[in-house]
């Protein structure tokens, strides 16, 4: 566009104080002044430009937010130049806490324009062993929300890498690859399962992410069958309420028999959450079948009624509206 040349950059630069505000709020009141003053494919140019050559922290994430409405690929090479700490991005930005907000702030942006071209700086950053954990957990949320699928070999790479000592990188791994949705990711997911930490390590976090990432995925499979039931035996309550709700959404026929053995699990929650999962595969037939039985557990019973009980109050309430 040749026009752009007709933007008074450095001018505007100089009314803004963008570089050495004396005071950002007037900085940010004269940047939101220029909404009514440019059209918006000039205005992005220079919020584009603005980001650039700031040294406030403040302005800098109102930036932020201005180019995230945008969503325009010209912000791109900017974004990705800050995010990977190239030019003078560090230098303007003196405190090393605040530099971290702007980039994991960088890096929703990134992901909210579903731009594969954001996917390698990403990974980059993902993959750095130096790089601050704040920003990694942020860049695999990111490839998540942009569902590359060339993201997916790399992501599963982090959770076969021993030396990747935080968990919660892990865990944010995991998440991705649930987001994505490839089947490749499969295998890599089940062996979390597989793994033999138990309830007091926070390796259970892992595991819950990793069933909420299958629930996401297509798959089949004895092994994947395997780990579900292993992981209904998990010391971890929320393990196997994860695992119930997987095999729920499974098309596995065995489903329905290791979701009722459930029925007589010690934790409350569980029981809960088996009962409306297989209210949800059988309807309510199964919900007098459990009342009905006297092998069943009382807190299965309960659990039975009350949903009953709430079905019945959503129907009074539909006949209402109706009438």
């Amino acid at each position: 566009m040749e026009e752009n040349f007709n933007i008074p950059f450095d001018r505007l630069v100089n009314d803004c104080e963008i570089i050495s505000p004396q005071n950002y709020k007037f900085s940010i009141d004269k940047i939101t002044a220029l909404s009514s003053e440019y059209p918006s494919e000039y205005l992005v140019l220079i919020y584009n430009y603005f980001f650039e050559h700031s040294n406030s922290y403040e302005i800098l994430m109102f930036l932020l937010q201005k180019i995230d409405k945008f969503k325009d690929k010209s912000s791109r090479p900017i974004l990705i130049d800050s995010l990977l700490m190239k030019g003078k991005f560090s230098q303007r930005i003196p405190d090393a806490d605040n530099i971290t907000r702007i980039r994991v702030n960088i890096t929703k942006v990134l992901a909210n324009t579903k731009d594969s071209q954001a996917v390698y700086p990403l990974l980059y950053c993902l993959n750095s062993k130096d790089e601050n954990y704040k920003v990694k957990l942020s860049c695999a949320e990111a490839l998540g929300k942009i569902g590359d699928r060339y993201a997916v070999l790399p992501l599963m790479s982090i959770l076969e890498d021993e030396n990747e000592s935080s968990v919660y990188v892990k865990e944010s791994a995991v998440s991705a690859l649930g987001m994505i949705g490839d089947e490749k990711a499969v295998d890599s997911l089940v062996s979390i399962l597989e793994s033999k930490k138990g309830f007091l390590d926070k390796f259970t976090f892992l595991k819950e992410r990793a069933l909420e990432a299958l629930n996401k995925i297509s798959f089949k499979g004895e092994r994947v069958f395997r780990a579900l039931v292993k992981s209904l035996q998990d010391e971890s309550p929320q393990v196997r309420i994860n695992a119930i709700e997987v095999l729920m959404n499974s098309d596995d026929s065995r489903a329905v028999d290791l979701i009722k053995n459930m029925l007589e699990d010690n934790n409350r929650e569980v029981v809960q959450n088996a009962v409306i999962a297989l209210y949800n595969l059988l309807g309510d037939d199964i919900l007098d079948e459990i009342i009905a039985t006297p092998t069943y557990s009382e807190n299965a019973k309960t659990e039975a009624i009350k949903l009953q009980d709430d079905l019945r109050d959503e129907d009074l309430q539909e006949d209402n509206i109706d009438e």
